[in-house]
């Protein structure tokens, strides 16, 4: 197996947080019903949503693209049964997978109190 590429991503989580209170249709615009399912039960989901966000913008960067190249919820941040993140592929995001040779992910998500942040490995 060969490394396609990694990605890194931060985002301020009370920027973030400012976000999603001012703007209520981005959580339905950035994130699945499955993917809101998993933060659903968290007293505050700014910090997981944050880290899911910026798993997205990572992912992108893995395959050395920009902001638009597929939809959000093409790129799905869930949970595996271990617990560890697991991302999802789907529409566009299916076909760059295939053009760029990626079989597998490798996510890992992090926050602080006011940072989040992820990293992302397409591997062939």
């Amino acid at each position: 197996m060969a490394i396609v590429g990694v990605g890194i991503d931060a985002v301020e989580i009370d920027r973030f947080r400012e976000l999603l209170a001012r703007r209520t249709s981005m959580r339905a615009r950035l994130f699945s019903p499955d993917e809101l399912d998993v933060v659903a039960a968290r007293h505050d989901d700014a910090p997981s949503l944050a880290a899911r966000f910026a798993a997205k913008e990572a992912t992108m960067k893995s395959l050395g693209l920009g902001l638009g190249a597929f939809g959000f919820h093409e790129c799905e941040i869930l949970r595996a049964e271990s617990g560890a993140p697991l991302l999802r592929t789907s529409g566009r995001l299916v076909e760059l997978e295939g053009e760029h040779g990626v079989t597998s992910w490798h996510v890992s998500l992090t926050h602080t109190d006011s940072m989040a942040s992820a990293v992302v490995v397409a591997e062939s």
